[in-house]
């Protein structure tokens, strides 16, 4: 959702360096994921098309911070609370 961000601090020697990834139009969205050794950011659209990615290594990931946009709760917003989810049994 546009807004939402994600913040990498990186080791990079004797210093650290932050960096962001942010969704910056209606409909796109911040995914990362961790795979062989690289924290790969992206910023993605609606149908799942990629529009740019931040790819850094694992070892020199010092942190990774997601901060969503504040949403509002549908459910206090029309006056009635959400239905609970039921226990579905495990085959």
């Amino acid at each position: 959702m546009k807004g939402d961000r994600v913040e990498i601090v990186v080791d990079a020697g004797d210093t650290t360096r932050t960096y962001e990834v942010v969704a910056s139009r209606a409909g796109r969205r911040v995914e990362t994921a961790v795979r062989r050794g690289v924290v790969e950011v992206s910023e993605v659209t609606r149908t799942g098309a990629v529009v740019r990615t931040a790819r850094f290594m694992a070892n020199r990931v010092l942190a990774l911070v997601e901060q969503p946009v504040p949403r509002e709760d549908t459910s206090e917003k029309s006056g009635r609370s959400a239905r609970p989810l039921r226990d579905v049994p495990e085959a």
